[in-house]
C-alpha cells in the first residue's frame, strides 16, 4: 500500500478512537490525580521516573526522555517540582554543562501517596475496559508503536 492511500474503513475506524484516546485520556488521568493529589498527570511522570532511577536521579536530557517530555519541557516541571521541594536540582559533577535532578524524600512521600489515585484512574479509564486475553497482545503491537516513535 501506498502511503497516501486511504484506510481501510476498520483502520479508519481504529485511527479516530485512538485518536481520541490520545487527545481525551491524558486529560482525564491529568484531572484525577490533580483534583486527589495536587500532582498533574506530568508531575506524577517526571517523579515516577526519578523513583525508578539509580540513586532517584537523571539528568535533565535523560529525565526528558523517561518522561517524552522536551527538554524546555522538563525544565519548567522540574523547575516547580523544585519549588514545592519534591526535586533537588544541581550541576553534573562531571560535566558542569548539564544539570542532575534528584527526588527528594518528599518528592517520594507525594508519589507514594499518588500511585493508589492513578491506578484506580487506569483501572477505571482504561484497563477494565479490555479485555484481559486481548492484553498481551495489546502490548506487543503498542510497544511496535513506541519502537516507531523514538
Amino acid at each position: 500500500m501506498n502511503d497516501a492511500d486511504p484506510l481501510a474503513a476498520e483502520e479508519e475506524r481504529f485511527w479516530r478512537a485512538l485518536m481520541r484516546v490520545i487527545i481525551a485520556l491524558p486529560r482525564s488521568l491529568d484531572d484525577d490525580l490533580l483534583r486527589a493529589t495536587g500532582l498533574t498527570l506530568t508531575e506524577y511522570v517526571v517523579l515516577m521516573s526519578l523513583s525508578e532511577a539509580e540513586n532517584q536521579e537523571l539528568r535533565m536530557t535523560d529525565l526528558a526522555a523517561a518522561s517524552a517530555l522536551s527538554a524546555s519541557r522538563i525544565t519548567r516541571i522540574v523547575d516547580t517540582l523544585q519549588a514545592r521541594g519534591q526535586v533537588t536540582k544541581r550541576r553534573h559533577e562531571g560535566d558542569g554543562r548539564g544539570n542532575v535532578a534528584s527526588l527528594t524524600p518528599e518528592g517520594l512521600k507525594r508519589l507514594q501517596a499518588a500511585y493508589p489515585v492513578h491506578l484506580a484512574s487506569a483501572r477505571k479509564r482504561v484497563v477494565d475496559q479490555l479485555d484481559g486475553r486481548s492484553l498481551p497482545a495489546l502490548v506487543r503491537q503498542f510497544e511496535a508503536v513506541v519502537k516507531k516513535l523514538d
